[in-house]
């Protein structure tokens, strides 16, 4: 008997000492068996590290797994790239493109219940074939004020055969805000007019985002750049070929009534032309010579005129005429200028700026709309046909 219980004894207490497949800890739950792995954060970087003669509009993209992104820096040059996270901060994407013939440095953080975690690429874009720029922006020129008419002129120095991409990387800042809409005329120009005159007295800035714009087959915009426009006072004249007067505003206000000739309508290039004109240069003197004549033809002529003011490409001006002020405010007599007395003349020079208004009418020979700056003789529906982007 005493044997046999210690038997017994044995036995329970290896029964309290072994534990069951429940118990706390254990692979199965028991309390003393160790607790499963937690994984570390994995962060993945597209384009691969080393990656070269990558395309500036791929994307990067830089995501995690295991927990979330804390951080993500993209640079080249000491340029960061823009980028945005996803609502859960697993993936973040860049969000414009990127330069070409660059090194590009990408590091990121993550973290999460299996700790921090951290990784790095390094890659190179490709150097175009073709790179496109702003070869040049009218209007330009530092210090200047233009008028209330004045489009927005931009000529690249390659032809754009992606126009869509490229007209979507041209932005328009005004303090006035206004529609306005991209027209090209050809493969290397595009203008920007207003449905409306600007705004007077504001400043508008032209940018174009163009680095990394994928333009055509091996072509991409290799820079970007901007270009700040004063706006000034709303001038605009009216020309009554008619009544043989033409009258200046200032901001609604009448600043000067001036007598004037235009042209005697005798042929088609003696005839002004009526429409929306938009002052273009000027020049003090300027030599005009009879167009389609050479000396010795009938009707030709070469004249020296002072304080002239271009209106149009077809020889169009306004400008000082001392040898008509007798027939000025009563009849028609030049070869298809404005023509006001030599003291106005001066004054109209001496106030001019590009993109002032001057409306002519009371002739039968109509601006046309690539006269020029003439733009505005083409209604602002048909004129936003031919944006790039116009569905």
């Amino acid at each position: 008997m005493p044997i046999a219980g210690v038997a017994v004894a044995m036995v329970a207490a290896l029964s309290a000492c072994s534990g069951g497949s429940d118990a706390p800890g254990s692979p199965g739950g028991g309390a003393g068996g160790d607790k499963p792995a937690v994984p570390t954060p994995v962060i993945k970087i597209s384009p691969a590290s080393g990656t070269a003669k990558v395309r500036p509009d791929k994307t990067v993209v830089v995501t995690a797994s295991n927990g979330s992104l804390q951080e993500v820096t993209v640079e080249a040059d000491g340029e960061q790239v823009e980028g945005e996270f996803d609502a859960a901060h697993t993936k973040w994407t860049s969000k414009k493109p990127l330069k070409p013939s660059a090194k590009y440095t990408v590091s990121a953080k993550a973290s999460g219940d299996g700790g921090p975690a951290t990784a790095s690429s390094r890659f190179s874009t490709l150097t175009p074939k073709l790179k496109l720029a702003v070869a040049d922006v009218t209007p330009g020129l530092k210090g200047e004020t233009v008028g209330v008419g004045m489009p927005i002129m931009v000529t690249f120095n390659q032809n754009v055969q992606d126009k869509a991409a490229v007209e979507q990387a041209l932005e328009v800042q005004a303090e006035k805000p206004v529609p306005g809409a991209w027209r090209w005329i050809n493969d290397k120009l595009a203008i920007y007019r207003t449905a409306k005159y600007w705004p007077a007295h504001q400043k508008v800035k032209f940018v174009a985002h163009l680095e990394g714009v994928h333009a055509g087959r091996d072509m991409y915009g290799v820079e970007d750049h901007s270009t700040t426009i004063n706006i000034g006072a709303a001038w605009v004249s009216s020309v009554n070929t008619k009544t043989h007067m033409m009258v200046v505003k200032r901001d609604g206000k009448t600043v000067q009534t001036m007598k004037i000739s235009a042209g005697k309508g005798t042929t088609r290039e003696y005839t002004t032309t009526s429409g929306v004109h938009l002052t273009m240069e000027r020049g003090n003197p300027v030599t005009m010579i009879s167009p389609g004549k050479k000396e010795g033809d009938p009707g030709y002529y070469k004249e020296v005129v002072n304080h002239a003011v271009r209106i149009s490409n077809s020889g169009e001006y306004v400008h000082s005429a001392p040898w008509s002020v007798g027939s000025q405010g009563i009849a028609n007599v030049s070869h298809g200028c404005v023509n006001a007395r030599p003291d106005q003349a001066k004054w109209f020079y001496d106030h001019f700026h590009r993109g002032d208004v001057v409306k002519i009418v009371g002739t039968s020979r109509i601006l046309e709309w690539n006269n020029g700056w003439g733009f505005w003789q083409m209604p602002y529906k048909q004129w936003k046909k031919g944006s790039a982007l116009e569905s």
